[in-house]
Parts: structure tokens; C-alpha cells; sequence
């Protein structure tokens, strides 16, 4: 049987268990030209948020009656003379918060196993490492000596833009939230300097730590966090706008900058990305990141829980905050 987690209504606010149901249906047999996939892991994200609320966005709604959408990566169990994939073959796609899934092997991708463990492809190199690459060095355009602020740093992007920020020479500051995850910032990730959005002034704090100011600012938090940065840009500086964490789960309007003319007065910028944008390069930059991390210039760190069934505890980490890295579902029983 193959236990998929069905989006059963849409949430306001955040997201309560009753958002999905845990249904158990029989394996479906791949048709001509596809394959069975029997995933290991899912991956889980913010973005997963905004897929649940019926807007217009860069990606269609996950509709209702739908297995949740999510990124994955498993082993081929079955194929029926599927073109370019075979039984064994591990691949990492879009497969939903599922066990199984049959594809024609669209958007599907093979990855070695040999070269980095499974939880890695849909982080560091995966979806999460290729925003934080494509953000900081295409959108941000980063060059030595460049001043850059993160929000959401300890996560599984900002951990990663924060990091490939020093390895282009630049100076770099971290906001998070707790005295742990801003020492592991600093003592493990290398950073400059870090933030403690929970516990200290942020504009205060900005002053301390950006005394001239920031030159690139990427941007995963919103709200707050974002209008006191906007009082600290200088000139022709560049805002990546990754995400709006903060905002997601809103009841209310969401809130948005009141200090944007600090961009006018500073000639700045402000730019969304989307990283799907950047597919047809994708494999260049895994390679360049997987060159960091063998000369260890880059370090990836999963937080890896267990079990299907624990989907919407493991979900609510994203938005406590209870967790460092990459976030990652195991969904293979063993």
C-alpha cells in the first residue's frame, strides 16, 4: 500500500492536522513509458505554505483532493521501458508527500548516491541550495568586499547563501532567532556576525553589526525584519526577495515595507526570485557547490525526522523555528 498525504481544505492561518488526511491506497503499476518510484525522503519547505492558499503565484494551488506537493527523492522500483531510467536508479523530482509515485520521468533528475547521501539532493543540492546559489550570486551579484545581510540564516537557505557569500570575500551578518542558532552561525558557518531577532533590538543590533551599512541584504523573513534593513542600505545596494516567512501564516493583510524609499534615495534595488527561473543551469552550479563542500568551504546539515505520519508536527518546525539546516521527512519504513 502506498500512504499519501491528501490536502484536504485550505488552511487560514497556520496550518492545523486536519489540512491534510493520511490515506493508504494500493501501489499504482507504472504505464508504458514510466516508472515506480518508492520514495526515501520528502523534502519540506515554506513554499509549501503558499501552495495551499488559492492565488494567482508562480506555480499553480495544490488543489484540493491532491497528495501534497513537495519535493522528493527515491529509488526506481519498477520500470516499463522507461527511455532514460532504470530499476535502481535514484532520482529526486516532485513526487508529493507520498511512499510511491508513478512519472513519465518529467522534471525527474538521477543523482549518485556515491557522491553525497540522499537527504543532501533535496537541500544543499537540491532546491534550497540552488535558490540560495542563484539569489545571492545572479540576483544579489556579489563581488568581494560586499557587506551582506540574511534573514532566516540558520535555515536551509540562508544557512547556504551566508556561506557562499564568504567564499566571494564578502563580509557577512546573520539573523536568527535564539542565542544557539546565532554561536552556530558564527562558530560552524563562519559568519561575521549574527543577529538575535528574538532578544535584541534589531535596529540597534543593524547598527552594531553593519556600522556602514549593508551592499546586499537576501531577504527569507519579511515583515519587520525587512523594513529595519531598508534603513541600512547603501548605495546601489540589492535586495533579494526569497521569501516572507514571517507573513505566511497571517490572518490578516500582509505587511509590507514602509521604509521602501530608502531605495529611491539609495538608488537600490529590490528583486523576487524564484528559482525554477535558473533550471537550465542547475547542474553547473551542484557542481561548483559540490567543489566547496569536498574542499570544505561549504558545509550542508539536514535535520532529518521520520515517519509519514508525523508530516504536520514535522511541517510546524518550519515556523517555530525548531530546527537548523535543511528540513527533511524520511517516509520509507523500514
Amino acid at each position: 500500500m502506498n500512504k499519501q498525504l491528501i490536502f484536504k481544505k485550505r488552511p487560514i492561518g497556520m496550518p492545523e492536522a486536519d489540512t491534510w488526511e493520511l490515506e493508504s491506497n494500493p501501489i499504482a503499476e507504472p504505464g508504458e513509458g514510466e516508472v515506480l518510484i518508492q520514495h526515501h525522503y520528502i523534502s519540506l519547505d515554506p513554499a509549501m505554505r503558499g501552495w495551499m492558499n488559492d492565488t494567482k503565484s508562480y506555480i499553480p494551488p495544490v488543489q484540493i483532493g491532491e497528495v501534497m506537493r513537495s519535493g522528493s527523492i527515491g529509488i526506481v522500483v519498477k520500470s516499463n521501458n522507461h527511455p532514460k531510467f532504470e530499476e535502481g536508479d535514484v532520482l529526486t523530482g516532485w513526487g508529493g508527500v507520498q511512499q510511491y509515485v508513478v512519472t513519465n520521468g518529467e522534471n525527474w533528475y538521477k543523482v549518485d548516491t556515491n557522491l553525497a547521501p540522499m537527504p543532501m539532493y533535496i537541500g544543499t543540492l537540491g532546491m534550497p541550495g540552488m535558490t540560495a546559489y542563484f539569489g545571492i550570486t545572479e540576483v544579489g551579484k556579489i563581488k568581494e568586499g560586499d557587506i551582506v545581510l540574511v534573514s532566516g540564516a540558520a535555515g536551509a537557505v540562508g544557512s547556504i547563501v551566508g556561506q557562499i557569500a564568504k567564499i566571494k570575500g564578502c563580509k557577512v551578518i546573520g539573523i536568527a532567532g535564539g542565542a544557539d542558532k546565532c554561536k552556530y552561525l558564527i562558530d560552524e558557518l563562519g559568519f561575521d556576525g549574527a543577529i538575535d531577532y528574538k532578544s535584541e533590538n534589531l535596529a540597534t543590533a543593524l547598527k552594531r553589526e553593519c556600522p556602514k551599512g549593508i551592499d546586499v541584504y537576501f531577504d527569507n523573513v519579511g515583515g519587520e525584519i525587512l523594513d529595519v534593513a531598508l534603513t541600512r542600505l547603501r548605495m546601489h545596494a540589492r535586495i533579494i526577495i526569497c521569501g516572507a516567512i514571517s507573513q505566511y501564516n497571517n490572518k490578516t493583510a500582509i505587511k509590507g515595507p514602509s521604509n521602501y524609499l530608502s531605495l529611491l534615495v539609495n538608488r537600490a534595488t529590490m528583486q523576487g526570485m524564484v528559482v525554477m527561473d535558473y533550471a537550465k543551469d542547475y547542474a553547473k552550479a551542484a557542481q561548483e557547490m559540490g567543489m566547496w563542500m569536498m574542499q570544505g568551504k561549504l558545509k550542508s546539515r539536514e535535520d532529518v525526522y521520520e515517519g509519514i505520519e508525523n508530516f504536520h508536527d514535522t511541517f510546524k518546525r518550519l515556523f517555530t523555528g525548531d530546527k537548523k539546516g535543511k528540513l527533511v521527512l524520511k517516509v520509507k519504513e523500514d
